[in-house]
């Protein structure tokens, strides 16, 4: 069987020229919510999916039966570089990745080995090459910025790691930036390995950067952001800078770097994108808890975003975080087939 015609529908926004659709897709599109997915992790962790290239690639291309979204998402997690360093983690519900044992002192960093990902994490990248044959759509690889990432090396519940990692930083501001300088320089190679790999795009995630003051952020975070971007624009990788939660840290955002910049639900997309700048390409802005309210509802209000974007080339349609285990598919393509149509409508 031939391949379908590729769509480059998302790599085109990116560029911020004309498309005939606007380009959607969904962060954690790759599981959670599909049944197929969810027969699958009934037999297999989600660790064990990940060190499989074939299982991640299986699982990365599964929302492409649901809904024709325009792009795939790598089935990966921010914490997959931990491997290369050398340190122990496990993913647990609720949580996320727990580290052991997690960082808790400057010493601490001693912990810490320089990696080649193209060596150690070359089963993510025989991922990305199995996909980059196979899908119609572009690869989307993402990687974590130091802060939201550093934040998994802490012990305790997601608010208690935040707790923590702002103290370290407050306190041990030396060991802050040789850690954040570390994960700069590691998380960059890798976003560059995925893509020579095949990968069309990545996306830097910077999660919890909103629970930062605007002071801490441009000090303590930014220049650490920006290593990653200028790595990425050297190399010619397209990206994405997506964090949420402080619609304050969005001309911050744009001034790290990345082609378009993610922003969430709790500031009109219109607005965001005038904090950004019109000369980068923007992805959001549907609350994704609007999925769980019914199609009628999420369509109207994905509707309602687009007529902000006012068809201004660079848009790419996406929720404000990641999609809720408990959303059904059906109103994911109900989104997806409104989006397309209103889009083609213009």
């Amino acid at each position: 069987m031939s391949r379908p015609e590729f769509n480059d529908r998302l790599l085109r926004a990116l560029r911020r020229q004309p498309v005939d659709r606007t380009p959607v897709w969904f962060m954690r599109q790759a599981g959670r919510s599909l049944p197929r997915y969810r027969e699958i992790r009934a037999r297999r962790s989600f660790l064990e999916i990940v060190y499989d290239p074939e299982a991640a690639a299986e699982v990365t291309a599964l929302p492409l039966e649901y809904y024709p979204v325009d792009a795939a998402v790598l089935f990966t997690d921010l914490a997959t570089p931990f491997i290369g360093a050398g340190l122990e983690f496990e993913i647990q519900p609720t949580i996320g990745p727990v580290v052991d044992p997690p960082l808790s002192l400057p010493a601490d960093l001693e912990r810490l080995r320089p990696f080649d990902p193209r060596e150690t994490l070359s089963f993510v990248l025989e991922a990305v090459a199995l996909l980059q044959e196979r899908l119609p759509v572009p690869l989307i690889g993402f990687v974590g910025a130091p802060f939201t990432l550093c934040s998994y090396l802490f012990e305790g519940t997601r608010a208690h790691r935040l707790d923590q990692i702002k103290r370290f930083i407050w306190t041990e501001p030396d060991a802050w930036r040789e850690l954040a300088n570390y994960w700069a320089r590691h998380v960059a190679e890798f976003a560059v390995a995925q893509h020579e790999a095949g990968a069309g795009a990545v996306q830097v995630f910077d999660s919890w950067a909103g629970s930062l003051s605007t002071e801490d952020y441009e000090r303590h975070v930014l220049p650490h952001s920006r290593t990653i971007f200028a790595r990425l624009e050297e190399a010619g990788v397209p990206s994405i800078h997506f964090a949420t939660g402080n619609p304050r840290h969005l001309s911050l955002y744009a001034a790290a770097g990345g082609d378009a910049v993610g922003v969430d639900w709790r500031i009109p997309i219109d607005e965001a994108w005038q904090r950004i700048g019109l000369d980068r390409a923007i992805q959001g802005n549907l609350d994704p808890t609007l999925l769980l309210a019914g199609a009628d509802i999420a369509v109207q209000r994905s509707q309602e975003i687009l007529r902000r974007v006012a068809g201004r080339p660079g848009h790419i349609f996406n929720l404000g975080h990641g999609i809720h285990p408990e959303t059904d598919p059906e109103v994911i393509a109900a989104v997806v087939r409104a989006v397309h149509e209103y889009g083609a409508a213009e």
